[in-house]
């Protein structure tokens, strides 16, 4: 099942974001995300005076459905200047299953979704993967784990932002307060994405308004992942509760 959404994922000079967010909402986009990080160029000066540079980022998640792809694109790249040097980037990820925005329930889309290309692309012996991306309010994160990891992953990762969806803002003192938002990331064998996000939705409460979204990104490739040794383990834990 093909989803009619794509991933625009924005890299900027700090204090950049809230100009990108706002002119992809104007653009029709719902809302984003907003992480904090570091970045570098290879001219950059590392140090100075002995003193460790750091160049923080901002990085937007907006998720956009495809109509309104190329108008929320045009929109941020002005916004912001891509179109100059050292300005920031932006790209597109195509994502699967998305739940938790007037979406059906993961358990009522029918049938399997296929990946543009097919499994039959890449060797039947070989594990395959996908990135589930759930983001939720600040709290809730140990919910997605836990339902996450009952449904058959192995684990997730959290990472804290802030968003800005369109019903989200409140004032003090006429100042916009932005909510703060945690995403988790969970990677898991592809046999099992639909159940386990059937199971954040469920648990995260996603079907309800303001709770939070979950999308899905085909993972191409991983590294540093022994799911051997994984088994191994859980098996040797097993036996010693029985």
């Amino acid at each position: 099942m093909k989803s009619k959404y794509k991933l625009i994922v924005t890299i900027v000079n700090k204090e950049k974001a809230k100009k990108v967010i706002q002119a992809s909402k104007k653009a029709g986009a719902r809302g984003g995300t907003t992480l904090l990080g570091t970045g570098f160029r290879i001219d950059d000066k590392t140090r100075f005076l002995g003193i460790p540079l750091e160049r923080e980022r901002e990085i937007i998640l907006t998720l956009v459905e495809n109509h309104l792809l190329d108008q929320v694109m045009k929109t941020i790249v002005k916004s912001v200047q891509l179109n100059k040097p050292r300005h920031g980037i932006s790209f597109i990820i195509n994502t699967e299953l998305v739940t938790g925005i007037n979406q059906p329930s993961v358990n009522q889309q029918e049938g399997k979704f296929v990946s543009e290309g097919g499994d039959d692309m890449m060797d039947n012996q070989q594990i395959q993967y996908d990135l589930i991306m759930t983001i939720i309010n600040k709290g809730d994160a140990e919910k997605v784990v836990d339902a996450s990891k009952r449904a058959g992953a192995e684990g997730g990762t959290i990472l804290h932002g802030r968003g800005t969806g369109i019903h989200e803002q409140a004032k003090l003192f006429n100042i916009i307060i932005e909510p703060e938002k945690e995403l988790v990331l969970t990677l898991i064998n592809r046999e099992k994405t639909a159940q386990v996000l059937a199971a954040i939705e469920e648990e995260a409460k996603l079907n309800q308004p303001g709770k939070g979204i979950a999308f899905v990104l085909q993972v191409e490739k991983t590294v540093g992942i022994n799911h051997v040794l994984n088994k191994m383990v859980n098996e040797k834990w097993e036996n010693r509760d029985n």
